[in-house]
């Protein structure tokens, strides 16, 4: 009776919209790829069982408990390293761990990680954030899964946890003098990272971005058919299954990095308005949330996780369409991959269960 009681209680506008997520990435999916399609209605299955249920657990203990959200962190730590040294690649980068027969990122698990002991760390010192000890305390956590992510080369995950990071600081306001420092630090890091850790393709990527007819054919191409995509399919699109540039495989890694110029391809700017209309209100509903949550942990939580959600929106579609450097971040609950979809399905779960609390 009590379950019954708690699953009227949560936010299912919320799930709802994840539900339209799920559809939108299901039609790109399935004149695309069959055997992906298939796939991924599984990870939604998994994904909407682990929000459903998983909002009746009292994630509260997580950062309460030191060995829980430290255990957590550590563990996130060791994936890391594990997948560093491991002696093959996929697809051309070390991000993904394999055991067995199952595959997954555990830049994904890092940043559960990362937020989890920074909604412990800043509870009660949010107000104090800019201090020294707790700007360079925090830094030095979010520093080293981000190092070990940039490592793989995974650059667009490492931005992701460092964004965590960011969000959280300047939840309790901004120390006018220690942001210009900051910001000239970030410069001087920048330059460091250009000159002594990026690889050249990475490099590439960034000057291909600067200078966007070069190369149409080589480093541009991906960009180039993704704007031709987007630009090709007017108010209605070009129905389902109908996009050349898909469906013919002239777009890269439509199921992933390119999947919102996959949809704008076949559903056009009607298709676009639904999918930011739903983002829209997801973001809504998640802050109605945070702001009636009742302890400062449980803010945390719903920000860092809202965080993750609108940096990954921002950089994919800004790099679909040209705005951005394509870094192979995927668009949240939409692009293909079991790792995303249940590190958002977690995040959200969490989420209900902060309104559960908050509703009692």
């Amino acid at each position: 009776m009590r379950l019954f009681n708690n699953l009227k209680k949560l936010d299912w506008l919320l799930i709802f919209c994840l539900a339209v997520l799920s559809v939108i990435s299901l039609v790109v999916l399935e004149p695309y790829d069959n055997s992906l399609f298939q796939k991924q209605i599984i990870w939604y299955v998994i994904g909407f069982l682990i929000i459903i249920f998983g909002s009746q657990i009292n994630w509260y203990w997580i950062i309460k408990w030191p060995v829980f959200k430290y255990g957590f962190y550590a563990a996130s730590i060791l994936f890391l390293i594990v997948s560093n040294v491991q002696s093959h690649l996929v697809r051309g980068t070390k991000s993904w761990l394999t055991l067995g027969p199952f595959q997954f990122e555990p830049a994904e698990f890092a940043k559960l990680g990362l937020i989890f002991l920074l909604a412990g760390f800043f509870t009660n010192k949010y107000l104090a954030a800019w201090r020294s000890k707790y700007l360079f305390t925090s830094l030095g956590l979010a520093i080293l899964p981000a190092a070990l992510t940039a490592i793989h080369p995974d650059l667009g995950s490492a931005i992701i946890i460092m964004s965590i990071w960011v969000g959280f600081i300047f939840i309790g306001g901004v120390n006018k003098k220690r942001l210009v420092i900051g910001l000239l630090a970030f410069l001087l890091i920048a330059v460091l990272i250009w000159m002594f850790f990026l690889k050249s393709y990475q490099k590439e990527r960034i000057s291909a971005f600067l200078s966007p007819g070069r190369d149409p054919l080589g480093i541009n191409y991906n960009v180039i058919q993704a704007k031709i995509a987007i630009g090709s399919a007017g108010f209605w699109g070009k129905g389902f299954g109908q996009g050349t540039q898909t469906e013919f495989h002239f777009l890269p890694e439509a199921q992933t990095d390119f999947i919102f110029a996959a949809f704008s391809e076949e559903w056009g700017m009607l298709g676009d308005f639904v999918l930011m209309l739903t983002f829209m209100v997801i973001f809504y509903r998640l802050m109605n949330i945070g702001l009636r949550a009742e302890s400062n942990s449980f803010k945390f939580l719903v920000f860092g996780g809202s965080v993750v959600l609108l940096v990954q929106i921002i950089i994919n579609i800004g790099s679909n369409i040209g705005l951005l450097p394509v870094t192979g971040i995927t668009l949240p609950f939409v692009s293909y991959g079991g790792s995303s979809v249940l590190t958002i399905a977690v995040l959200i779960s969490i989420i209900q269960h902060i309104k559960l609390e908050s509703s009692r």
